[in-house]
Formats: C-alpha cells, structure tokens, sequence
C-alpha cells in the first residue's frame, strides 16, 4: 500500500524528535504532530525551565555566603514576573530549535494533535486531515497526576502551572517526595516563599541510597524548608482570605496561598486511539513495548516516559536513536535500561549511578 509518509511520530519531544531526525536524514519520509510546543515536557515544561528556577533561586543563597566574603550587604529584589518573560522567550527560542532541526532533517512538522484512527491512520485537529503512514511511533511522554478522591484536590495545582503563576506566593505546601517536589522545594524556598514538603513516606527521594536521602533533608530543612513526612492530606479547605488549610492525617493543620501536587506522572496515552489499532497498554497505561521499543501491533513502536520504562530526557532520546537505528539504519540496536544515571536539581544537588547499598 502506497502511504502519505514511511514514518508518522505523535509527540516532538526529545524522543520522538531524535528518532524523528535520525530517520528523516536516512531517506525516510517522515512527519511529527506535536499539539502544544516542540521540546516536549524536558524543553517546555520540565527540566530547562525548572533549571532556570533553580538558577534564580540559588542567588539567595550566593547573597548571603557573599558577606562571609567581605561584600557588603545590599538589599537585593526579586521580578517575578520580569523572570517569567525572559524564561519564556528562552523556552519559546528552544522549542523553535527543535522545529528547525527536524526541518533541516526533512521532517515535516505538523502542529495539531494525532489520533490513531486504525494501525496506519491518523487524524489530525482540529483541520479534521487524515494521513496515512507505513510505520507509527508514539512519543507522547507523560502529565503530571493528583489523587482524584481527596476532598479539595480542586484548589492544587500540579508542577505544569508551577511555571506560570502569575505572582510568587507567600506560602506554599509541596506533596511529594520525588525528584520533582524535591526541586521545587528547593526553588520556592530559594525564591523567599515560606515552603513546606510534605511527603507521606519515611524518607524523600526513594529508590536513591538512604544516607544519600537523609543528608539531604537534613541539608533542605538548614535552608529553611520545612519537611513534613510520614503524613498526608485528608482534605484541603479554602477559606474566605484565598488561602488554603491543609488537614494531615497526623492531625496538624498548615495554612498556605498555593498546594502543589508533585506525586507522579502517567503515560500520556488517553485519547490517542490506540485501542482502534489494537495497541496493549499495561495497567497505568502505559504502552507495553519490547526491548527494541515496539508494540504488539507490527508496524507501531512507542519510545520515552509514554512507555514508563525509565522516566529521563537521556533515556528517551537513546530509545528513539536506537528505534531509528533499528527500523531505518538495518542494525538492530536496544537501549540497556540497567543502572542508568540520575541526577536532581535539589540544593544542594545529588546523583546517582549504578547500584545502591542496599
């Protein structure tokens, strides 16, 4: 069958770009529709633009070890929102790199949102096109999730509009204990925003060696945050002043302006139309995938945190070369998804490779 294209991805972020570009210079006729912006979560709402917060926050810190170093104080202010406009030209400026690159590549980039239709369809919206192509890679990445049954989940916001508040709060609670409640602890804090984490586990940051983690919440709390763990919410309040109270199941009640959720991430694979090509999913979701990153279906393959294998930018750019090298370089090659490097932006930071301790 004579097809539109030899490869369609759904989702320009850094997997889905990579493999996108690798095969789009060995020959292959390919395209990308991307429904938001072109760098995916990494570029537009994750690792860069949480690094440059990072970077923001850290000179509070530098201010003070200043005066140890004989430079006097001055009272120094913070533009929030003056903040907000240079990250967002900077975000804007990346993300159009990604689309000059695939460009350059000979990809076509198509900024609507992809639905399967069946194994080799796909409609495009909101123009309503249907293109057709040999092979399918979903790329779609993951969104951030909260729980659905707490009472007043409806007042949190979640690490997406983290970046967008239009003023920086007075004071903050942060659920979670991960790499990305961790960092943005680390950044309100930073910021002079009274922050609070709490997390319901024993210890932040599981999966990384114990003394790692216990250092480090020593180190945040030094720094001014306070961490609240072995809890979790019953119920979040509003009240009339705006602000909110957060009621824990030890029985304290905490006062913020905002409460950001930060408890996880899930494949981003609803609405796709997978089951009209028969795509597996595994019980979160998630596309099931072999090593070599392809699915049940023989002509649709699924590369980054959209198959919730190993949840990092590196990874999910190495498992859309490897794609590409497999289905359009004839060299089958799979990604070794064994003691891979990580690293947070917490402050201070930490990292780790191989196996822990235990």
């Amino acid at each position: 069958m004579n097809h539109d294209y030899d490869l369609f991805v759904i989702g320009a972020g850094s997997g889905g770009v990579r493999a996108a570009r690798v095969a789009a210079m060995s020959g292959a006729r390919v395209a990308v529709a991307e429904e938001y912006m072109a760098g995916g979560t990494c570029v537009v709402r994750g690792c860069v633009p949480k690094k440059f917060m990072v970077y923001a926050s850290e000179f509070s810190q530098a201010f003070k070890a200043a005066e140890g170093f004989g430079w006097s104080h001055c009272d120094m202010t913070f533009d929030w929102p003056k903040f907000l406009d240079a990250k967002d030209v900077e975000i804007a400026r990346l993300s159009g790199i990604y689309v000059s690159n695939l460009q350059n590549a000979g990809a076509d980039i198509v900024h609507e949102r992809a639905e399967l239709l069946d194994a080799h369809t796909v409609k495009l919206t909101p123009t309503n096109k249907t293109v057709t192509a040999d092979k399918i890679l979903i790329a779609t990445g993951g969104r951030p999730t909260v729980p659905q049954d707490l009472p007043g989940i409806e007042h949190a916001i979640t690490s997406n509009e983290a970046f967008h508040l239009e003023k920086l709060p007075k004071r903050i609670m942060i659920v979670g204990g991960g790499y990305i409640a961790v960092e943005f602890a680390g950044i309100f804090n930073g910021l002079g925003v009274d922050t609070c984490l709490m997390y319901r586990g024993a210890n932040i940051l599981r999966g990384f060696d114990n003394d790692v983690r216990s250092h480090l919440t020593g180190e945040i709390e030094k720094r001014g945050v306070k961490v609240i763990l072995g809890t979790e919410h019953t119920r979040i309040e509003k009240t009339d002043k705006g602000t909110f109270l957060n009621h824990l199941t030890n029985g304290h009640v905490e006062e913020t302006d905002v409460v950001m959720y930060a408890t996880g991430r899930e494949p981003y694979t609803a609405g796709l139309g997978l089951e009209k090509a028969g795509v597996k999913l595994n019980e979160r979701g998630a596309v099931m995938v072999d090593a070599f990153s392809k699915t049940n279906v023989d002509n649709i393959w699924a590369v980054g945190d959209v198959t919730d294998r190993i949840n990092l930018t590196p990874v999910a750019i190495r498992e859309g070369a490897a794609f590409a090298a497999t289905v359009f370089g004839d060299n089958p090659t799979s990604f070794d998804h064994d003691t891979v490097a990580s690293a947070v932006f917490s402050q201070p930071p930490i990292g780790s490779v191989g196996l822990t301790e235990a």
